[in-house]
């Protein structure tokens, strides 16, 4: 999981305390960029935390149409028949339902 790989929370980040030294860092410049960073981990999580839900969301709607039943269009023909193989057919059964009075 993603959160077992971060090593640190904008809240460590921030109650981070450094150690000055005669030559170290300007602790105001630290500061801001740790300020920074806080912001993005912050964002970072939101965004996380969005995408999460999202997922869950869809994956719902996935699981419930998955549940519908499907209805497919009827097959009217099947495979290899052509229209005047149909024409023929329906002829045909023209001629047998109504016999000699369709051609009255």
């Amino acid at each position: 999981m993603l959160s077992d790989k971060i090593r640190f929370t904008a809240k460590d980040i921030l109650e981070k305390d450094f150690k000055t030294s005669m030559r170290g860092y300007s602790q105001e410049e630290v500061d801001k960029f740790l300020d920074g960073i806080i912001k993005d981990y912050e964002t970072f999580h939101q965004e996380i935390e969005e995408l999460r839900q999202e997922n869950l969301r869809l994956k719902k709607q996935v699981e419930e149409a998955q549940k519908k039943p499907s209805y497919s269009a009827p097959q009217t023909a099947t495979a290899g028949t052509t229209n005047f193989d149909i024409l023929k057919r329906l002829s045909n059964l023209e001629k047998h339902v109504f016999g000699s009075k369709l051609y009255e």
